[in-house]
């Protein structure tokens, strides 16, 4: 049996992966989310059946992070989608970087908190406008324990410097990258590749498209690979 572990990033959720699930599912593939918890739901991170069959993670930005090690060194493929080892990258940029996720935090459980949201949401959908995606569920609110742990993932942000504890390193790796990203910076996603350097991987980089690497080209992209492996 063929199992697949989505996991979502920073500001994410589970839901996001509706057309990849329904994809994935028509392929044969048993699919699983995990799920931070962000809003008033619960937290769900699935484990691995133990079954024989590949186990694929697909991992949009920081979700590469949140991922258990146990969890991730089990895969047997990996999919980056805008994915990144360190966030913020050393010099001028990562100083930029660095202040805007401080002023991120010090947004979270204030008036301003739906104002920060929205523009990181419109800036994750460049080039396309903000109304491109499906409306935010953290847009109706944030429950405290989801708001502690948002604010603890802006941390991880800031302070992620390698790939993940428990990365499998025999696992064969897809990353994809758009070249209008405006969240990860250029630097980290070169960063990305470098950290791959002795780990044969295929990279999918497209000049069109930004960070919300969650459509249905980059989902065609995606599906191809996997019946080239």
């Amino acid at each position: 049996m063929n199992q697949v572990l989505a996991m979502h990033g920073w500001a994410g959720h589970a839901g996001q992966w509706h057309h990849w699930q329904n994809t994935f599912g028509s392929l044969g593939w048993t699919w699983l989310a995990g799920e931070r918890g962000y809003t008033h739901g619960p937290t769900r991170m699935p484990n691995w059946s133990n079954t024989d069959g590949q186990r694929m993670v697909i991992a949009h930005s920081l979700g590469l992070h949140l991922l258990p090690a146990p969890v991730l060194q089990q895969a047997t493929a990996v999919v980056l989608l805008g994915c990144f080892a360190e966030f913020v990258p050393k010099g001028r940029a990562g100083r930029a970087v660095a202040t805007g996720l401080r002023g991120m935090d010090s947004a979270l459980g204030t008036s301003r908190e739906a104002t920060m949201l929205e523009q990181f949401f419109e800036k994750a959908a460049l080039p396309l406008p903000g109304s491109a995606l499906p409306a935010s569920p953290l847009l109706r609110g944030l429950s405290s324990d989801g708001r502690n742990r948002l604010q603890a993932d802006l941390g991880l942000l800031a302070t992620c410097r390698t790939l993940p504890q428990g990365w499998p390193t025999q696992a064969d790796v897809l990353v994809v990258q758009g070249e209008q990203d405006a969240v990860v910076p250029p630097s980290s996603c070169r960063g990305l590749l470098d950290a791959l350097d002795r780990q044969p991987h295929t990279l999918h980089r497209d000049p069109a498209w930004g960070h919300a690497l969650i459509t249905p080209a980059v989902l065609a992209v995606v599906s191809g690979w996997i019946e080239t492996r």
